[in-house]
């Protein structure tokens, strides 16, 4: 799927209703202050000092960043979090009602949330549990004596969502969309990806030496002496750095065709030897999976091999690490606090923990995220929401086919295929028609780490019972209070939760100009997603399929390189580049969603009177600045690098500034010229849509 934005466990929340908008001061008359609701652009977050065809996201979000530090408990900090912040006050409400009810039937959706969200903050119960809870698995691990025993309990890992050298789950085929079928990947890492263990730069260095430290500390916890605990850690180490090594990177994961090659279970035996796959199937209680994609073939090769290469001992150190490590948030403090300190001090920069309520509402939103949701959407989204939003779409769907219909570098026979699936797309706005079923899963009010379990076990259980079933198109990839949106290459279809159709994104009080800036350039974003680098290779019904004329496939190409090009020559800091092709497919659609979007406003403004300026700004610029507004934030150097490194996203500055240099309508608008940072020369302008 691509997302509008890959949020962090920090920012990963929540809605609130249509209708808040930012609060400021302003002086009346008589020189005393009153609140008052500012609907659209607020324009006491401008830089003025700076210049708009200079650099656009300060001139239009410097002021917000001064006035908006990084709170210490965040590694960014921006208008998602705000929102976010906002949005979590809703579901704590919720949640914090519920976990009060303790009469609650058993099964309801009352009881479930309140009794997972009480047993999350109970501390004094979590820290009499321990670690005791995880003794059966740490006893299973200590028993491996041979290969088959080491991959039985690989296995049972994989039932409870451990990281265990590898993935297996359910997911579409790409080439027939109607299909679920078993997939294997690359998988095994604790460092964010596999770079990180190949980069020979200080800070490099630096993350994996305070890694290893990590790792010994956390079995230092478990009970290991000293010297053990950092033996063991530096075979955990030896043995990431293999896996990592033996992966493919990010960027090479983004070639759907590299990621495709079909085995059956006997082909697989002949992959990897020494892995008895029909035992595996077994283990994980799905004999049957039929034929199965594996992503990276040659991965699996040499996992082959490092199975009886690397001690059986430090296979066991290895699994007792990624046990450890996928428990740490529902284990005692001590545990957590050594957990955060290398995940956010060291990875992130942030110096203080969230709040215990804001961590178990965001760990609820994601282990019952359509349970809590469903009691978030009945508390807050109104049918006039989804209705004005759902107008919005058609508007963006209806711009981009006319524009379609008149590119002049598409041939005809392109053009037809390109505008099926365009008709095609699915549009999925608020929350599902129908909500998740959790029956099956049982939750009670501790200790905790029983219910994270649990939960995990149900969610890979619901994930592979679809294996050789037909796709179920109603089923949603995000929770209804999500503050995101999202296309899906394989359903063929458009995603915007709740969470997300309010400001900065959506305001029905707000002038046009601003939402077609704001949510009419998300939603054109995620529409033209089907049309990126990687979503042109898939057709109307979601298969991997080439429906391109090769002379359209030739331009279409040329024009993506100018995109990777221009975001390869943006400088974080240092000699720290954004990756150009790993945000190929994000940036694409932000130059792809602001140009339909401001299309479709220019389209809007036909027959009527001319909208009034607003705070001196005309309806074109305020649709910029409606833009801008929504990536406001500032960003922790080291969590920036994380991201450079590791998101398809580019740093918020880039959003901005990299797709408005391309459009002539923004200079346009501000007044810019020839030799302006924000005008880039016609020979290396990049034009798409």
């Amino acid at each position: 799927m691509r997302y509008l934005v890959l949020c962090t466990i920090a920012a990963l929340v929540v809605g609130l209703s249509v209708g808040y908008g930012v609060m400021a001061k302003i002086s009346n008359d008589s020189s005393q202050s009153k609140t008052q609701t500012i609907h659209g652009f607020d324009a006491s977050n401008l830089d003025r000092s700076a210049n708009a065809c200079h650099d656009f996201y300060q001139f239009a979000d410097g002021g917000w960043m001064s006035k908006n530090p990084i709170p210490a408990a965040y590694p960014t900090w921006g208008s998602f979090n705000q929102l976010a912040d906002k949005n979590q006050e809703v579901l704590h409400k919720i949640l914090d009602d519920a976990s009060h009810n303790t009469t609650a039937k058993k099964g309801t959706t009352e009881q479930k949330i309140g009794d997972f969200y009480a047993s999350c903050m109970d501390t004094a119960e979590i820290e009499k549990a321990g670690t005791k809870p995880l003794d059966p698995e740490f006893a299973a691990i200590e028993k491996i004596n041979n290969l088959q025993s080491l991959m039985d309990e690989v296995a049972r890992l994989h039932t409870i969502r451990v990281n265990a050298m590898f993935f297996f789950g359910a997911g579409q085929d790409v080439k027939d969309s109607t299909k679920v079928i078993g997939q294997l990947g690359q998988g095994g890492l604790g460092l964010p990806e596999r770079d990180y263990y190949t980069r020979t730069d200080e800070r490099s260095k630096h993350i994996r030496d305070e890694y290893v430290k990590h790792v010994a500390k956390m079995l230092e916890l478990l009970g290991d002496a000293p010297d053990k605990a950092a033996a063991e850690a530096n075979a955990v180490m030896a043995i990431e750095t293999k896996l990592a090594e033996s992966s493919q990177t990010a960027i090479q994961r983004r070639d759907p065709n590299s990621q495709y090659h079909m085995y059956s279970q006997a082909q697989l035996s002949d992959l990897t030897k020494n892995i008895n796959w029909t035992e595996y199937f077994k283990d994980i209680h799905h004999p049957q999976t039929g034929s199965i994609n594996v992503g990276q073939p040659d991965f699996f090769k040499n996992l082959d091999s490092y199975l009886t290469s690397i001690p059986l001992a430090d296979w066991k150190a290895y699994l007792r690490w990624h046990l450890i490590d996928a428990a740490a948030g529902a284990l005692p403090e001590k545990f957590e606090a050594e957990d955060f300190n290398f995940k956010g001090k060291v990875l992130s920069g942030t110096t203080e923990e969230l709040p215990r309520w804001k961590r178990c509402v965001g760990t609820t939103d994601r282990r019952l995220g359509e349970a809590l949701g469903k009691e978030y959407v009945e508390n807050t989204f109104t049918p006039e929401t989804k209705a004005h939003a759902k107008q919005m779409v058609e508007n963006l769907i209806a711009a981009l086919k006319e524009d379609l219909s008149t590119l002049s570098w598409m041939s005809d026979a392109t053009r037809k295929n390109a505008i099926i699936k365009l008709e095609a797309f699915t549009k999925k706005i608020g929350y599902p028609d129908k909500w998740r079923d959790y029956s099956a899963l049982n939750v009670d009010r501790g200790p905790f780490i029983d219910d994270i379990l649990r939960s995990s076990q149900f969610d890979f259980n619901r994930n592979l019972s679809e294996i050789g079933k037909p796709v179920d198109k109603t089923q949603w990839g995000m929770t209804p209070p999500t503050v995101n949106a999202y296309y899906s290459p394989q359903r063929n279809e458009i995603v915007f939760p709740a969470g997300i159709l309010q400001p900065p994104f959506y305001d029905p009080k707000a002038d046009d100009a601003v939402n077609y800036g704001g949510m009419g350039a998300v939603i054109g974003h995620e529409m033209t997603h089907g049309f990126d680098d990687q979503g042109s290779q898939f057709d109307a019904e979601g298969n991997l399929k080439n429906w391109w004329t090769p002379e359209d496939k030739k331009n279409f190409d040329a024009r993506a390189k100018c995109v990777e090009t221009q975001f390869d020559s943006f400088v974080v800091n240092g000699n720290l580049h954004e990756k150009g092709k790993l945000v190929l497919g994000e940036s694409i659609a932000d130059l792809g969603g602001l140009t339909i979007s401001y299309k479709a406003f220019e389209k809007s403004l036909e027959g009527k009177p001319r909208p009034k300026n607003i705070d001196g700004f005309t309806p074109e610029q305020r649709f910029f600045l409606g833009w801008a507004q929504v990536w406001a934030s500032n960003i922790r150097p080291e969590y920036a690098e994380v991201m450079v490194n590791t998101n398809p996203h580019p740093l918020a500055r880039f959003r901005v500034n990299g797709p408005l240099s391309n459009m002539p309508a923004f200079a346009e608008a501000f007044g810019c010229k020839t030799g302006d940072e924000m005008v880039r020369p016609p020979d290396q302008r990049c034009v798409i849509w």
